[in-house]
């Protein structure tokens, strides 16, 4: 079995400032990775190359299709690139408002994703978009409401629908707990959870939250000024880290 995305020391550059620098690792079907690290330290960045929303300086991404080949990403179209986001891909931001279209309602933000892989059919739109809508625990009877009238977890949660309503197979979340209550964070995280099990889905997910890591991934990278500094299974790391940084990150979030 080849891996689902495989990663060959890519490197993003800000003239000077390093965003990245010759990170490489393989995600396999079904896997979920946890980048980790302090704000600064290069995560989100290398999210953002990886999935494609800013090219790299040097370095390359393959994909596996369902079809079994092969694509480098800086090798595709911006036509076959869109379509792979919007079918294969998920991406779920940090602030919801930047993963959904305000101006329209809960419903039509998770129809439009069927209508730009060709479901035309209103019925068929509307009936999927309640059931999803069900699937993220929100009310049936919200489905027209504007994503203005929810609440930041809610928009989330929104968000989720609307990336998964096309079974993609690999979803990149950024801090897709951050900014949120405790109490909705771990609501949250339950629901993100129970969906990529169920789902099968693999996922590489960018947090600060060591905790947030251990729920969600099975493996994990650290990252500290744009460098992976240490990775591995993440029960392992978070229980006996090797680095220096490491060990000081865990020490001042965990207690293990």
């Amino acid at each position: 079995m080849s891996p689902l995305l495989a990663v060959d020391n890519l490197s993003k550059l800000y003239g000077a400032r390093v965003g990245c620098r010759e990170v490489s690792f393989a995600l396999w079907p079904g896997e979920v990775l946890a980048i980790a690290g302090e704000s600064g330290s290069g995560k989100t960045t290398l999210l953002r190359c990886l999935s494609g929303h800013v090219p790299a300086s040097s370095g390359k991404v393959h994909y596996t299709l369902r079809d079994g080949r092969s694509v480098a990403l800086d090798e595709m179209s911006e036509a076959e690139r869109r379509l792979l986001m919007r079918t294969d891909w998920g991406f779920v931001h940090q602030d919801a408002r930047d993963g959904l279209r305000m101006g329209v309602s809960a419903g039509a933000n998770v129809g439009e994703r069927m209508m730009a892989v060709g479901e035309r059919h209103y019925g068929r739109i509307r009936a999927t978009a309640t059931d999803w809508l069900k699937r993220v625990e929100i009310a049936e009877d919200r489905i027209d409401d504007s994503p203005w009238s929810y609440s930041g977890g809610m928009r989330q949660r929104l968000q989720i629908a609307r990336n998964l309503v096309t079974s993609p197979r690999l979803v990149f979340m950024d801090e897709p707990t951050g900014g949120l209550d405790v109490s909705v964070q771990a609501r949250l995280l339950d629901l993100i959870r129970g969906l990529v099990k169920r789902l099968d889905l693999a996922a590489i997910v960018v947090t600060h939250d060591l905790a947030v890591a251990r729920l969600l991934s099975s493996r994990m990278m650290v990252m500290q000024q744009g460098q992976v500094i240490e990775e591995g299974l993440t029960d392992q790391i978070l229980e006996d880290p090797q680095a220096p940084y490491t060990q000081l990150l865990v020490s001042s979030v965990l207690q293990v």
